[in-house]
């Protein structure tokens, strides 16, 4: 994967940081720009047709950081549906890219297993919260600050979602060899933006 890093952040730093979490995916076609907002506490962008994916973080953050997600499990009565507010305090400006990294990632990989890359957000938080929550120990916190347990957003299988991706497996079958792709259920979750 490209990586071009236009922050004052260490670029080998992000460069370890992004390798760690996607070595076991497919990314050789993938180009990222890490840049500065124009305003924005951050924003990304994922190109999946042609594997350009855009980071911008803003140089105003200051740390801690509570940067506001989807991963709320969704709850409706009747008449609507609303989600908890919940955030990641992220430590520094690593965190903050590697989160909109990986999310924007995720998009990538929906596209690359087959999936309808439309309503996704959700899925993609969870992918880049869990990453950030057990390897960097950040924390989620509710909208009072109060941390909250995994499980309460933590739900989803996201990698089985996308394992596709990863293309065919081979695999013997008797004395033949033969190609099976992974494809994970077909159970529609999520939402998505990416173009």
């Amino acid at each position: 994967m490209e990586l071009i890093n236009r922050t004052d952040l260490e670029t080998e730093r992000l460069r370890r940081m992004v390798d760690r979490e996607i070595v076991s995916w497919p990314h050789e076609k993938v180009r990222t720009s890490i840049r500065y907002s124009r305003g924005a506490d951050f924003s990304g962008t994922c190109y999946y047709r042609t594997g350009r994916i855009y980071v911008n973080v803003g140089r105003h953050v200051r740390y801690p950081y509570d940067l506001p997600t989807q991963i709320a499990r969704a709850e409706s009565n009747a008449t609507h549906w609303w989600k908890a507010l919940y955030a990641l305090r992220l430590a520094d400006g690593y965190e903050l890219a590697l989160y909109v990294f990986l999310h924007e990632f995720f998009h990538w990989l929906v596209a690359q297993a087959g999936r309808n890359p439309r309503q996704k957000e959700s899925m993609c938080d969870r992918f880049a919260a869990r990453v950030l929550v057990q390897r960097y120990g950040v924390v989620v916190v509710d909208s009072d600050g109060v941390p909250v347990l995994p499980e309460t957003w933590d739900f989803q299988d996201v990698e089985r979602f996308v394992a596709a991706a990863r293309g065919p497996v081979t695999r013997r079958v008797g004395d033949r060899r033969c190609a099976t792709a992974r494809r994970p259920s077909r159970r529609r979750v999520g939402s998505s933006s990416c173009t």
